[in-house]
């Protein structure tokens, strides 16, 4: 929150992965710098194989339903963490476990996490080059995700008052056909959103998502996919702008 004041961020979401910890003390910090706070959430789904991000935005974070979902994810995702661990110590990396814990909170464990820890130890450059060598399908620390199903994510989002949002969707190793598909499920089970413009994303990439947008009467989000004040993220209020013709997600807010 700090830094996005610094930054000149006046409206901020805090969505992050499977948990919704993190927001009442946003929330401290953010009315003495000034930003309002929309309460968020990324919801990691299992999906014809592979695997996408639904974020909700503007929801009760109190919900019932929606704590009890990311419950069942995160002591999942605590499971697989075990898992990827001793398949890098069998690979030859011990203490990833151990080590990716430093960087992680009680409640999230995930792979950014042993990522850092791999960096550190020196077995790789950096974040980009652990995710390509270590942490995908083939390599050493890879361990495949069983997630909340698409409606189950939607469901618990729209549960708690919120607006249900496909994360970052140019990243996914996806057909352009099957694009359309998750596209066309997703709002059939109540969705209303699509990530625009995303991190660092390649502005043609910002056009593609915004017709798709279009094309499926969706409306438009951003975001920054902020981790860490390092250079493997975009800067906070550096977002690429939305595309006129779309219509902001924001607009129906008070």
């Amino acid at each position: 929150m700090e830094r996005a004041s610094q930054q000149g961020v006046t409206h901020l979401a805090l969505t992050d992965h499977d948990g919704t910890e993190g927001i009442e003390e946003a929330k401290r910090i953010a009315n003495q710098a000034g930003i309002a706070l929309i309460p968020g959430v990324e919801i990691s789904v299992s999906w014809y194989g592979a695997t996408v991000h639904i974020v909700g935005l503007n929801l009760d974070i109190d919900n019932p339903e929606l704590q009890q979902g990311l419950a069942q994810l995160r002591e999942y995702r605590q499971t697989r963490a075990e898992a990827i661990a001793q398949k890098l110590e069998k690979a030859g990396y011990p203490g990833a476990l151990e080590g990716a814990a430093r960087y992680a909170s009680k409640t999230m464990l995930g792979r950014v996490h042993f990522a850092r820890f791999l960096v550190e130890k020196g077995h790789a450059k950096d974040m980009k080059d652990v995710f390509k060598r270590f942490l995908v399908r083939n390599k050493p620390g890879y361990v495949s995700g069983e997630w909340a199903t698409l409606k189950q994510a939607v469901e618990w989002i729209v549960a708690a008052g919120g607006q249900a949002v496909v994360a970052h969707p140019a990243r996914y190793k996806m057909t352009a056909t099957k694009r359309r598909k998750l596209l066309r499920e997703f709002k059939s089970l109540g969705g209303v959103a699509i990530e625009v413009a995303s991190g660092q994303q390649h502005p043609e990439e910002v056009r593609t998502m915004a017709k798709l947008a279009e094309e499926f009467d969706l409306l438009a989000s951003c975001g920054s996919d902020f981790h860490s004040p390092d250079n493997s993220w975009t800067e906070l209020g550096k977002i690429t702008t939305l595309p006129p013709f779309v219509t902001p997600i924001w607009n129906q807010w008070a």
